[in-house]
């Protein structure tokens, strides 16, 4: 077994940082900063994230500058942000960091990365949604990661998405995201290995599993660098990828898709992003200040509304798009053990990068 030091720089050397957006999930870069953790109250609060892109970041720095918090957002993927939080911890850069999932804000607090706050609206919000046992992130959003396709031009979509991998049927015409530096990918190979676990196989992990994986990844057709996977639908190049829920009624208005899900019966992987204070920052009371606002009612709310998210936050969820309510309310929640998923992803990864991808 890799301990964990060795996970942790493997995840560093793999992945660049990101450019192919998957909406939510995956940020884009929005610049270094230069300032926060060493600032005292009046400089700018450093929010890292990697749920900035489709315009949330700049929604998010707009509304915070109209809530008197001045903010400057740096986004990475959710592997690579991570792994900046951890090697920054003892000069931290950022203030606040919020839209990893609880695999990787699991890594943080086992680091002492983030340091616990309970926000204003923590009653708002389920208390096993977060981190009951000690409070150190708490939830914001929740969306599925669903394998998707036009009505439009499939009518015959096969009822498990490992036929995808498996039928020549299918080679080549389904988008595989090799960039495991991101969360989205990462959150895909979690749920796949999660299916086929062995205790004495290779990494916890059954031959069959493995085999699966390899089957993905050689058959996949690779995502093309700043290329939206409804553009690439809407040319014939592929028929099927992986999105977040939260991005599907934005990409049937602008491409006129009509999406389908293919929805196994274990169904399928959710996600949570979370929020908590980055450990060392001198911008306490104000990173404190921006995540009772950011996770309020109010704005979570708007937030929704904006972008068809389906928010924690109880209070929240009667602002949220109905048919958004409607689709989370639809798709089973893939049982997926995010502890023992947390402990293993960075050998997974390392293996899938040098035996399967390359």
């Amino acid at each position: 077994m890799v301990d964990i030091r060795k996970k942790r720089w493997a995840l560093v050397g793999i992945a660049a940082i990101a450019a192919v957006t998957l909406s939510g999930c995956t940020g884009d870069a929005g610049g270094e900063g230069t300032s926060g953790g060493g600032g005292d109250s009046d400089e700018t609060l450093i929010v890292y994230t990697n749920s900035n892109s489709d315009g949330r970041g700049e929604w998010i720095t707009e509304k915070a500058a109209d809530a008197g918090i001045d903010i400057e957002i740096v986004g990475l993927g959710g592997a690579d942000l991570t792994n900046r939080i951890i090697a920054e911890k003892n000069n931290s850069v950022g203030d606040v960091v919020f839209g990893l999932n609880n695999m990787f804000f699991e890594q943080l607090k086992a680091e002492d990365a983030i340091t616990a706050y309970e926000p204003e609206w923590s009653g708002e919000v389920p208390a096993d949604a977060g981190d009951p046992a000690d409070g150190a992130f708490w939830p914001l959003v929740q969306q599925a990661i669903v394998t998707v396709y036009d009505e439009n031009r499939i009518s015959d979509a096969p009822s498990d998405e490992e036929d995808l991998w498996t039928d020549d049927e299918y080679a080549g015409r389904y988008e595989v995201n090799p960039a495991l530096g991101q969360a989205t990918p990462q959150l895909v190979l979690a749920g796949i290995l999660s299916r086929h676990l062995d205790e004495d196989g290779d990494l916890g992990v059954s031959d069959e599993g493995w085999d699966l994986v390899q089957s993905y990844y050689a058959n996949g057709s690779n995502a093309v660098e700043g290329t939206d996977l409804y553009a690439r639908i809407s040319r014939d190049e592929v028929d099927y990828g992986v999105l977040p829920s939260s991005g599907i009624a934005a990409r049937d208005a602008e491409y006129g898709t009509s999406t389908g899900m293919i929805v196994p019966d274990y169904g399928v992987p959710y996600v949570t992003e979370q929020i908590a204070q980055i450990t060392g920052t001198g911008n306490e009371a104000k990173a404190q200040e921006f995540i009772d606002w950011f996770g309020s009612a109010e704005v979570q709310g708007e937030f929704a509304a904006e972008f068809n998210a389906m928010p924690v936050n109880e209070n929240a969820v009667e602002q949220a798009n109905p048919e958004v309510v409607e689709l989370m309310d639809s798709l089973p929640r893939q049982d997926i053990d995010f502890g023992f998923v947390s402990e293993n992803l960075g050998a997974w990864v390392e293996k899938v990068t040098l035996e399967y991808i390359g």
